[in-house]
């Protein structure tokens, strides 16, 4: 008898995967946070197809992938390196902080104290502190030597809170000494804190929309602050007053990268232009190159000279920065232009496709996808597997020539905020185990033409991705069924994320199919998997046979009605049946 933990008192549980290569070298959609190692030469890029991915960027090649870093299941929002490089932290809309090993790429410990996806860390060089915040409202302070030393047995962490916001924190900045930390929300406000005693000292106005970019300067007397209003303002905290508001931008700024002295802000925008700005003459400023897309985040090169930058787009590119020579004169005796040539790229790391677009077919099992570069392809989503490539072809056209006349229930919905497919299994308004077929239908490449077998899709895939996963039982291993594991018709890749998660909640718990088979991630499951599934997987249940009621009406291009005696109209008469699938 299999015993398994109650998730009595948790919320409903859902079950997702990713169909996807072993190895994803490129991003697949845009890339949020940027984090350079000086001493390496490593670049972190924080994609929003919920990978880290780490890049060589003194590499003059093209192939600068030097390895990927996957624990996440939503966005990466942000990231930060810290202990010199050797840890990394990050920040994500599925609600969790993580841990890193920076060099190793290992995920060490995941903190779940938000309760809504943390949009933004800060980082205190000389403290080794860190702060997270996001839709939640609250910002929390953890200190990282503390972070690194926790372990599977003692994973305990106390953390102190920041409270005061009224609405979502977007952006947040500290300086290096850990004297001041300020947030900026959708209130339109920065607040300022005293992050050694957790009080709030002010409250900064000015912006007329959410501020999106903060950074606090090395003495924490001066603050400069990007806004969705399109302006930059240079904020003097001890006057709590704003000092300067710079005009660079035509669209919303949302990211800013200061010079070690203060001197010169480097700002990206909506409006896709990157602008450099001498903070005391604004008037000194000069356009640096305008991106494809709205610039998502700025990192200076490894000896200063450029600076990398991303968008919504998956290319992550580093552009040339101009100098400003005050001193320039020319023959009569004025001034020349004083910023010399920039705009010229000097390296680029090329980012996939993402998928925008997708219809499943009447099959219920092959989907059609779009991505940004408008090439269609075939899904799997049984077999968890991409089926085909077609190019760039009518996508309306292909699924008109593969739709079939069958009717299939729903039975997975599909989700492609990160990029790729994601394929959702449930029990509430989509059953996952609704779908029955004959094999002849569902799996004619399994298939006898003798059979008569019915096959649930959910039943089959369910045991499938967890064929891997020996859960605990009562009875000694030589009094067991031997083989109770996965199904007798096929195999997913074992490289396939599966993801549990509460319905419209948080990740419970994220691994691959093939590291099921470890101890401590068998043990992680037989305290998450719901009990939906491990009836089916375990317990070997057969999901209900359900028969569903449907009604006959005439087809509208059916000839004129015959009236009966009473006046009815004969052919609108609606006919009932129930009919097994």
């Amino acid at each position: 008898m299999l015993t398994h933990k109650s998730c009595g008192g948790r919320k409903k549980m859902q079950v997702s995967y990713v169909i996807r290569d072993g190895e994803e070298k490129q991003h697949r959609n845009g890339v949020n946070q940027l984090q350079l190692d000086p001493n390496n030469g490593k670049l972190y890029s924080a994609g929003r197809d919920a990978i880290i991915r780490v890049w060589n960027s003194r590499s003059e090649s093209s192939e600068k992938y030097i390895q990927s870093m996957e624990h996440h299941n939503d966005w990466v929002n942000d990231i930060v390196l810290c202990c010199n490089g050797r840890n990394l932290i990050s920040a994500s809309c599925d609600t969790t902080v993580k841990v890193w090993n920076a060099h190793k790429g290992f995920c060490m410990s995941t903190l779940r104290t938000h309760r809504d996806y943390v949009q933004a860390l800060a980082y205190a060089k000389d403290r080794e502190q860190v702060a997270s915040a996001g839709l939640d409202k609250a910002i929390f302070l953890w200190d990282v030597n503390t972070l690194t030393a926790l372990t599977a047995s003692n994973n305990t962490v106390t953390t102190s809170s920041l409270n005061g916001s009224k609405d979502s924190i977007y952006s947040l900045a500290m300086n290096p000494a850990g004297t001041v930390i300020v947030s900026g929300s959708t209130e339109n406000i920065l607040r300022v804190w005293d992050p050694r005693t957790c009080v709030r000292n002010m409250k900064l106005r000015g912006h007329t929309e959410n501020v999106r970019a903060l950074v606090v300067s090395a003495d924490g007397n001066q603050v400069v602050s990007g806004s969705s209003d399109g302006t930059i303002k240079i904020w003097n905290l001890g006057q709590q007053r704003c000092v300067q508001t710079i005009h660079a931008h035509k669209e919303g700024v949302w990211s800013l990268l200061m010079t070690d002295n203060f001197q010169y802000i480097i700002s990206g925008s909506r409006d896709r232009n990157i602008v450099i700005t001498e903070l005391r003459n604004p008037s000194n400023s000069m356009v640096v190159c305008e991106e494809k897309a709205p610039v998502l985040s700025l990192c200076f090169n490894i000896d200063k000279s450029g600076v990398w930058a991303t968008t919504w787009n998956s290319d992550i590119r580093c552009w040339k920065l101009p100098l400003y020579d005050k001193c320039t004169l020319n023959s009569s005796g004025g001034m020349d232009a004083p910023w010399t040539s920039a705009g010229s790229e000097i390296s680029c790391i090329k980012g996939g496709a993402a998928i925008k677009k997708c219809v499943v077919l009447n099959d219920k099992r092959h989907i059609v996808t779009r991505d940004t570069e408008d090439n269609v392809a075939i899904y799997d989503a049984l077999r968890v597997v991409k089926k085909e490539e077609l190019g760039k072809v009518d996508f309306e056209e292909e699924i008109k020539k593969r739709n079939k006349q069958v009717y299939i229930p729903n039975w997975f919905t599909v989700d492609l905020k990160t990029g790729m497919p994601t394929i959702v299994l449930g029990q509430d308004e989509v059953d996952c185990f609704s779908a029955w077929v004959s094999i002849e239908a569902g799996l004619p490449e399994c298939s006898d033409p003798q059979s008569e077998i019915k096959i649930n899709y959910g039943k089959l895939l369910l045991e499938a991705l967890l064929e891997y996963w020996t859960p605990p039982h009562s009875l000694p291993p030589n009094e067991m069924e031997q083989d109770i594991r996965g199904n007798s018709f096929f195999q997913v890749p074992k490289h396939t994320p599966v993801i549990f998660s509460e319905v419209g909640g948080r990740t419970v718990c994220r691994l691959l199919v093939r590291d099921a088979a470890g101890e401590s991630e068998s043990t992680l499951l037989h305290e998450t998997v719901p009990q939906w599934v491990t009836d089916v997987v375990i317990e070997k249940a057969t999901p209900k046979f359900l028969k569903i009621p449907f009604f006959l009406t005439p087809h509208p291009q059916m000839g004129k009605p015959e009236r009966t005696k009473k006046g009815s109209i004969g052919s609108e008469r609606v006919y009932s049946m129930s009919q097994s699938l």
